[in-house]
């Protein structure tokens, strides 16, 4: 499980999914409008989720006999269950719902200064979270990926770089929403990319903190 500190994310989960419920078409309209949401967090979610959905596919192919003798088809359900794309589009409702309490603190001069701080908190943990999510899920995909269907790996990294691009597309929402040095240090390490071999070229699997020199 990834854990989170968003509680927009639990917010946008007792809401209908609006991003869920709506066709490609619609939703690609609606971030092309002059409107203050849909916006690049909701973007850098749905990136997400159709990363996931790809990378579940290639687990999904990862299911012949010899998978099963070989142990790769446990690790493929394993992944499957793990990537949750409903879920994921619940990040998108969750960053239109803390911009728009966001937008209200903008417009309520006389907004007490913890209940500004706690929304201002909040719309920086919804992209950082997001950011947190898309590291592991890479993580995780990549150590699947020895594993794949040889057929289908193509599929497995097309969800490795949606993923990581995804992260990288949170960091300019959490970047604006002035994270601490050691937040944003810590953001910068989750999203830079290592040239390595086959897909291995995305978010690095390496630990946090990094080691000193």
């Amino acid at each position: 499980p990834v854990e989170t500190t968003s509680d927009a994310f639990a917010a946008a989960s007792l809401r209908e999914p609006a991003t869920a419920s709506l066709v490609l078409e619609d939703f690609l309209a609606a971030l092309a409008s002059k409107q203050p949401t849909p916006g690049g967090g909701a973007a850098a979610a749905v990136a997400a989720a159709v990363g996931m959905a790809a990378a579940t596919m290639s687990a999904a192919y990862t299911q012949r006999k010899k998978d099963v003798e070989s142990g790769a088809a446990e690790l493929a359900t394993a992944i499957a269950k793990a990537l949750n794309v409903p879920v994921m589009l619940e990040v998108a409702d969750a960053d239109g719902h803390a911009y728009a309490n966001l937008q209200r603190s903008w417009k309520e001069p006389a907004m007490p200064a913890a209940e500004r701080a706690e929304i201002e908190q909040e719309a920086l943990n919804v992209p950082t979270d997001l950011i947190g999510i898309c590291h592991n899920y890479v993580q995780m995909i990549e150590t699947f990926l020895p594993h794949c269907n040889p057929n289908i790996t193509s599929d497995a990294k097309v969800g490795i770089h949606l993923l990581a691009g995804a992260a990288r597309a949170a960091f300019q929402t959490a970047a604006v929403n002035k994270p601490s040095a050691e937040v944003k240090a810590k953001l910068l390490w989750q999203v830079a990319a290592r040239p390595r071999a086959g897909s291995r070229d995305c978010l690095a699997a390496r630990p946090w903190p990094p080691p000193r020199a």
